[in-house]
């Protein structure tokens, strides 16, 4: 006769069991190292620590976890107090946030972290009122708070001989990296509100010498960077973005993929060399910055497949100028697969010129992305007038950047120039090959349904478009929108619309026609 889950279980409880747990033995105790450090790891570090009051038994099991953390953290001391107990494994990552921490903070735990650590290091410093995340790319830095804070001293950089990725955000606290030793195992190094003092060696330190397995680098709003020298057999991506000092700039990378370079030159004398680019394997290229063949060398480029620029839509003469190193870079290119184009518009137009007609001619894609950050006004001309450029594309994907608040005026003034001209909601134009389309960031503005209208109208193949709404807009104004868009429609193309569950942004549901949502 078969037994039931319960009642194996149930001969499985010793009457000592019960008898051992009335009398409040301590079980959880008698349970093994690892079995405890797991529970532990669930706890976070703080609670963790707390539990070498329970018992002698509990006094080492905290020290024995592989991950620390500390969340606006006690002092350095402290920190390095709990990294160095006794008899302490290696550490697969240390993450340490700080609230306006002065360098010698950090001075007293990063030796020994260095010497456990066989992981990650994520080091944040918050400057209050400015907290930056790891991943954010907002160009929101200060340049006199970042003064201010330069001059509270350096952090000094050990060296990682174990570790593999390296996360700094310093908030503008001075960094003075080793100038000897290696780090024979690091694959990523993220540097962020870094002020570097002197001679920078982060060239140096970058290069395959002393960081033979280095795949990515990012360096981000940091000041004091001036000259950039790198020769890498192994990197694959670099990032550099908001250095805003930068004036010269090496990078030999054979095996380099992806680069990035965004408002990071000095602007003061662009008529002498400031880059020399040498990447022959080179797939993606965003350039956002100071562009002229003649000082920016870029070698050969031939496996090129992405690349990403911006373009200001009004503005006056030194708009015009930033412009031009978009189209120069632009020029030097007859067929690109997938092309990024931000499309910038400033709050307040009415004094300033329309600029997109000095663009009169785009490299052959099929994939066009546009990020639009358009301040509320309407972008059915600029947009039309890339399409015309664009007959061959076969996918198109619109990102929209309108951060302000729906409850605000959701219309331009009267009179406002942005929708001129006109001419392109009667001017005809066919988009044989655009067969995918993706909006997202859509606000549900009537001139977004009129762009929305023509696009159906141009695109004559189309076989899908997916609209995910802002994460600000409502189910019902969502709604209103679809069946704005019902009229038009084709019944041979797929039209999704989809919302965002909360800000958080992260989460989306296919608004279904019975008002039923489906996860993605």
């Amino acid at each position: 006769m078969e037994q039931s889950g319960s009642e194996i279980a149930a001969k499985r409880v010793k009457p000592s069991d019960g008898a051992a747990a009335a009398a409040g033995e301590d079980l959880l105790s008698a349970l093994p190292d690892d079995v405890l450090v797991l529970i532990l790891l669930r706890l976070g570090t703080a609670a963790a620590v707390q539990t070498s009051s329970l018992s002698r038994r509990w006094r080492r099991v905290w020290a024995l976890l592989p991950e620390l953390r500390f969340h606006l953290a006690p002092d350095g001391p402290r920190i390095r107090e709990l990294l160095d107990a006794p008899e302490a494994p290696e550490l697969r990552c240390v993450s340490v946030t700080t609230e306006d921490a002065a360098p010698h903070s950090a001075a007293a735990w990063l030796p020994v972290a260095a010497r456990r650590l066989s992981g990650d290091l994520v080091y944040h410093n918050v400057v209050r009122g400015n907290h930056v995340d790891e991943d954010d790319d907002d160009d929101d830095g200060d340049e006199e708070e970042a003064e201010e804070a330069g001059v509270r001293g350096d952090v000094q950089l050990p060296c990682f001989g174990k570790a593999i990725k390296i996360v700094l955000n310093l908030g503008f606290l001075s960094l003075a990296l080793p100038s000897m030793g290696i780090f024979p195992r690091l694959t990523k190094l993220s540097l962020s509100r870094v002020r570097f003092r002197g001679p920078c060696e982060l060239g140096n330190l970058v290069s395959s010498p002393r960081c033979p397995c280095l795949q990515k680098l990012k360096v981000h709003d940091s000041r004091g960077l001036h000259n950039l020298s790198i020769h890498s057999e192994s990197l694959l991506q670099i990032k550099l973005e908001s250095l805003y000092s930068l004036q010269q700039l090496t990078i030999v990378a054979p095996a380099l993929l992806g680069l990035a370079v965004t408002f990071s030159f000095i602007d003061d004398d662009p008529s002498k060399p400031i880059a020399n680019i040498s990447a022959p394997q080179l797939v993606s290229l965003t350039w956002r910055d100071l562009y002229d063949p003649r000082y920016v060398h870029l070698g050969n480029l031939g496996r090129l497949q992405k690349l990403n620029s911006f373009f200001i839509v009004y503005g006056q003469h030194a708009s015009r100028d930033k412009n031009q190193y978009c189209l120069r870079l632009l020029q030097q290119f007859q067929v690109i697969h997938s092309l990024k184009l931000m499309l910038v518009y400033r709050k307040d137009i009415d004094d300033f010129q329309y600029l997109m007609g000095d663009m009169k001619m785009l490299p052959q894609i099929t994939f066009l992305q546009l990020a639009v950050s358009n301040e509320g006004h309407a972008f059915g001309a600029s947009s039309f007038h890339l399409l015309r450029m664009c007959t061959g594309l076969r996918r198109l994907v619109f990102v929209l950047h309108d951060n302000r608040n729906l409850e605000a005026q959701s219309t331009c003034p009267s009179g406002c120039i942005c929708d001129q001209p006109t001419s392109w909601k009667t001017e005809g134009l066919v988009l044989n090959h655009l067969e995918h389309v993706t909006i997202f960031g859509l606000q549900g503005a009537e001139r977004e349904v009129t762009f929305v209208k023509q696009l159906f109208s141009w695109a004559m193949v189309l076989k899908n478009i997916r609209i995910t709404f802002d994460y600000q807009v409502t189910e019902s104004k969502a709604r209103d929108f679809c069946q704005a868009l019902a009229g038009f429609s084709r019944p041979e193309t797929s039209v999704e619309f989809h919302l965002f569950r909360d800000a958080d942004k992260r989460s989306v549901y296919l608004l279904a026609p019975e008002g039923q949502g489906t996860d993605l």
